[in-house]
């Protein structure tokens, strides 16, 4: 399979398993009804962080972890864009959503902003490219923006806890901490494990051969 940026991503019973903290699958999470709550809003520039305000809605089906990372990234614009509506833009299928070159231009659409797909080529991201990560991150989130991006495997948040997507999975960044060496994860796969924190270390290695939407 190729470990590119266009790689194809989706969530099956197979292949993607979230594990530890209570999370269930993600493939029967999907399922479940959408659940929406609000997250509380924390800004704080000079302290080094900043949490974004997100309309959380979890994805309607296996195959949705795109459209659905993307409407939770624009809803932070105080936006409220159909999930289905969402899909159909990026030609999502049962297949999943092709890249993260499929989600730049429907948020530059949605947001009436610009983003930039970036991709980190490398199977482990190097010192440079996290640090272009957290730059790309901390300016997109104090620019009132969220990041969307394109993972892959399994990764280790700071409670401890770990989150497994080996067929892929999209995810949206919607805050900062430490000045944005850690980063505040909305995961639609799960609305019991909806929002969690993550080294930008490990979420640079989780992004490893495929990429994200930033400004």
């Amino acid at each position: 399979m190729a470990t590119t940026l266009l790689r194809k991503t989706v969530l099956t019973a197979a292949g993607v398993a979230a594990t530890a903290g209570g999370i269930a699958g993600p493939a029967i999470a999907a399922y479940a009804a959408p659940a929406e709550k609000a997250t509380v809003v924390s800004a704080d520039r000079k302290s080094g962080e900043r949490e974004l305000d997100v309309r959380y809605e979890a994805q309607p089906n296996f195959y949705y972890c795109g459209p659905a990372a993307a409407r939770n990234a624009v809803s932070v614009l105080g936006k409220n864009i159909d999930v289905h509506a969402m899909a159909k833009e990026m030609g999502t299928t049962e297949d999943g959503t092709n890249s993260i070159n499929d989600i730049t231009p429907v948020l530059n659409k949605e947001t009436g902003k610009t983003y930039r797909s970036v991709e980190i080529k490398t199977g482990k991201a190097d010192e440079k490219q996290t640090d272009k990560l957290r730059a790309d991150i901390v300016r997109t989130v104090d620019d009132g923006r969220a990041v969307v991006a394109n993972i892959a495997g399994t990764a280790t948040d700071t409670d401890g806890n770990t989150h497994s997507f080996e067929g892929g999975h999209y995810i949206s960044v919607v805050g900062y901490q430490n000045n944005g060496t850690t980063v505040t994860i909305a995961d639609s796969a799960n609305p019991n494990t909806a929002s969690y924190r993550i080294s930008v270390d490990n979420l640079a290695d989780w992004i490893a051969t495929r990429g994200y939407s930033t400004s």
